[in-house]
């Protein structure tokens, strides 16, 4: 795990320019697709050396890492997004350190949140996440409820819902990856028919986001393409 700013600086222009390209492939303008660095399993030397290139918003997967890195990266400015599945007994320290939610995906969660930000004093953007994949190994909400949940969280003031998140199939076929992210685009046409606004589309990752972006994401979560490479037990 380099702390080499050069490094870093040659994987995050490297990524940049990937994700252009993607973009131009897709017909798209690269400026309608930003990249969220993901940071999870790395320490506070790899993060500050990306805060050094003007990176200051990074992707965690638990709530405990925030909590951990935080205190060494407090000058830092750092907004923490929250893309991992989160239990509600999390909520208190997602309310207190997170800038925003990618990974909101059932009411109970909603709640949690929402009484630990009015504690706080705090609001804070979130994404739905919607279950895209088959694969039992991935968290979402189910597609078919998506229009009672949004329609249930204007109840609570603290959470500003600003787009959707998914996790597509983890596959060799092109075909079944861009359906995934077809469906999370299609899903969020049908929102704004209902009255809901979600310019937000947060899909694609490391190995898939040329596939997202083809289909529509406006920001891709990139995580060992820029820090290199982490655990075996990590995707992103």
């Amino acid at each position: 795990m380099s702390t080499d700013t050069d490094y870093l600086a040659a994987n995050w222009a490297q990524v940049r320019g990937r994700v252009a390209q993607a973009c131009l492939d897709a017909g798209r303008d690269p400026a309608e697709v930003t990249i969220l660095p993901v940071s999870k399993t790395f320490g506070p030397e790899p993060i500050r050396a990306a805060v050094a290139l003007g990176l200051h918003r990074f992707g965690e997967n638990k709530a405990q890492e925030v909590r951990e890195k935080s205190p060494a990266l407090a000058d830092c400015g750092i907004d923490w997004v929250m893309i991992g599945h989160l239990q509600t007994n999390k909520a208190k320290d997602v309310a207190r350190l997170a800038s925003e939610v990618q990974s909101l995906d059932r009411l109970e969660l909603a709640e949690a949140l929402h009484r630990r930000l009015q504690h706080e004093g705090r609001a804070i953007d979130v994404l739905v996440q919607v279950k895209t994949s088959p694969e039992p190994s991935k968290y979402g909400l189910p597609p078919d409820q998506l229009g009672a949940f949004l329609d249930a969280l204007h109840d609570f003031d603290t959470l500003t819902v600003r787009g959707l998140m998914t996790l597509a199939v983890q596959s060799d076929q092109t075909d079944e990856v861009r359906g995934c992210f077809r469906t999370l685009r299609q899903l969020r046409d049908q929102a704004f028919s209902w009255g809901h606004d979600l310019p937000r589309l947060s899909m694609g990752m490391s190995g898939d986001f040329a596939q997202a972006i083809a289909e529509g994401a406006t920001e891709v979560r990139i995580g060992s393409a820029i820090f290199g490479a982490r655990s075996p037990h990590s995707a992103v």
